[in-house]
């Protein structure tokens, strides 16, 4: 695993982009794309609050591919929940096992949880490191 500081999207295109994701979808059907990181794939991608909802209200809250290099990384179960480390630490797991299958040599993930979430890193890093080999970076926002 290796840790980097920048901005996620200089990255697009070159790796495959982890968005931090709560569970919760709009009367619409739309997953709510709160803050952070999720916000920002919204505002760069108009389909995604569909897309990712329809996923979620047919296979839950899980880690979920959602097109354009980007995959759904579960850190809330709902946008008005805070971050939960059971759940990052499913992710982390499903993650993993999507990266085999996917056979991807380059994963950036956001620090789950730690941005507007206010988890601290060194609660987070500890369940990520054992998992995340040296084909996943974790992003510091700058």
């Amino acid at each position: 695993m290796h840790e980097i500081s920048g901005d996620i999207w200089s990255f697009l295109g070159q790796a495959t982009l982890c968005v931090t994701t709560n569970g919760s979808v709009t009367k619409d059907g739309r997953a709510v794309l709160g803050r952070g990181c999720a916000r920002q794939a919204g505002e760069r991608f108009p389909d995604l609050a569909r897309i990712l909802g329809g996923l979620l209200q047919q296979y839950g809250n899980h880690v979920h591919l959602l097109g354009n290099g980007l995959v759904s990384f579960p850190v809330e179960e709902t946008a008005w929940s805070l971050p939960d480390l059971h759940l990052i630490q499913r992710s982390a797991h499903e993650l993993l096992g999507l990266a085999e299958s996917e056979q991807w040599n380059c994963v950036l993930v956001p620090r789950p949880g730690c941005g507007y979430g206010g988890l601290d890193w060194n609660l987070v890093r500890p369940l990520l490191e054992p998992l995340f080999d040296q084909r996943f970076t974790l992003i510091k926002a700058e």
